[in-house]
């Protein structure tokens, strides 16, 4: 990993590619999720539209990191995965608040499902921008 560096230039594409496939990896999550899950379920699941547009945001955001990452660091592709790791487990603590909401649908079955929704959008998006953009010196 040491030898690539990262093709800025690729991310105008490689950036909305990255997006959709994460969004798509969601909401496969979430089909699944509710084949399994009795309902009720949490908002998070119920309504497409927020899986969706946060993940629209979030992931767009970390494509804007990879591109802030890949014009200062030295080793752009390790301080990316490692700032990526970080926001990971960040993204856990409100789902592990969502245990014990007050809605209908809250419990562990609906956060695990929100922890692997995060899980399947961060791998895409930083496995995408790294392929799709690294380029061997």
């Amino acid at each position: 990993m040491s030898a690539s560096s990262i093709q800025l230039k690729k991310l105008w594409w490689a950036g909305p590619l990255t997006v959709l496939s994460a969004i798509v990896g969601v909401l496969l999550v979430r089909a699944v999720a509710m084949a399994i899950l009795p309902p009720p379920y949490a908002p998070g699941l119920a309504m497409i539209t927020i899986p969706i547009a946060l993940t629209l945001v979030l992931c767009t955001g970390a494509v804007l990191m990879f591109a802030l990452v890949g014009r200062v660091a030295k080793k752009p592709i390790r301080t990316y995965i490692v700032i990526s790791s970080i926001f990971l487990v960040i993204s856990f603590l409100p789902d592990i608040a969502a245990v014990s909401a007050p809605m209908p649908g809250a419990g562990w079955p609906y956060s695990i499902t929100l922890m692997i929704m995060h899980v399947v959008a961060g791998f895409v998006t930083v496995y995408m921008l790294i392929k799709l953009t690294e380029s061997k010196s």
